[in-house]
């Protein structure tokens, strides 16, 4: 669905830039903040594009080594829809402070907001089927499953606090922008990443990663991302 816009920004761009075409020239009847959102429409729903594997990965892993289903496994899928729809609908709460009117704002802090929605019932399930665990097949790839819930907790708690117009105006272009970004999808992608090298190596290798490896690797990566 974004994949056009972004496109099309590209060939106005270029137009702008080779052709004399005034699509984003403010001096001329262009638009440069038109800009900004075609950029935005796309951008954003990339963000989820990286991160929903991650969330796949996190569930299978934990289902297959907890021998059981994720708790309440209809309801993640209509999680994972929901996130992905919603996804397309808040680009514009990265351009709070490029002159947004009150309403607009408004809108984009609401369905910001509402993504925690979907985002914390998969939380909760995957929390839910952990605690629910009789018995663990491999403690080392379900502790980077934990890790990666740990990191996702910490980054979207923080993500729902700059969802708000008022407090982000405050806040853009620190770093806790920056500390936001890196938690949720960062670091987030990266031990799914991980956590799914682990996790394939068993079933195309027949072989099975070191618990203590894995053990000693998670405080020292836990470490390196606090720092």
């Amino acid at each position: 669905l974004s994949l056009p816009v972004i496109t099309s920004v590209l060939l106005m761009v270029f137009l702008d830039r080779h052709y004399n075409t005034m699509f984003f020239e403010s001096s001329n009847s262009g638009d440069p903040v038109l800009y900004q959102h075609l950029f935005w429409f796309f951008g954003h729903p990339e963000v989820y594009i990286l991160i929903l594997p991650a969330f796949g990965i996190i569930s299978l892993i934990i289902s297959c080594y907890g021998s059981k289903e994720v708790f309440g496994n209809q309801t993640m899928i209509l999680a994972m829809a929901s996130i992905a729809l919603l996804g397309c609908l808040v680009w514009a709460h990265h351009m709070y402070t490029s002159g947004l009117e009150a309403d607009t704002r408004a809108f984009f802090t609401t369905t910001t907001i509402l993504i925690a929605l979907p985002t914390g019932n998969k939380i909760f399930n995957w929390v839910c089927t952990v605690q629910g665990m009789d018995s663990v097949k491999s403690i080392g790839i379900v502790m980077m499953s934990i890790l990666f819930i740990i990191n996702f907790v910490i980054g979207g708690t923080t993500g729902v606090i700059l969802g708000n117009a008022g407090v982000d105006v405050a806040l853009h272009d620190t770093l806790y922008v920056v500390g936001h970004f890196h938690f949720v999808l960062s670091i987030g992608a990266i031990i799914g990443l991980l956590s799914f090298i682990i996790f394939i190596q068993r079933l195309l290798m027949c072989t099975i990663f070191s618990n203590k490896i894995v053990l000693f690797i998670i405080p020292i990566f836990m470490s390196a991302v606090f720092l």
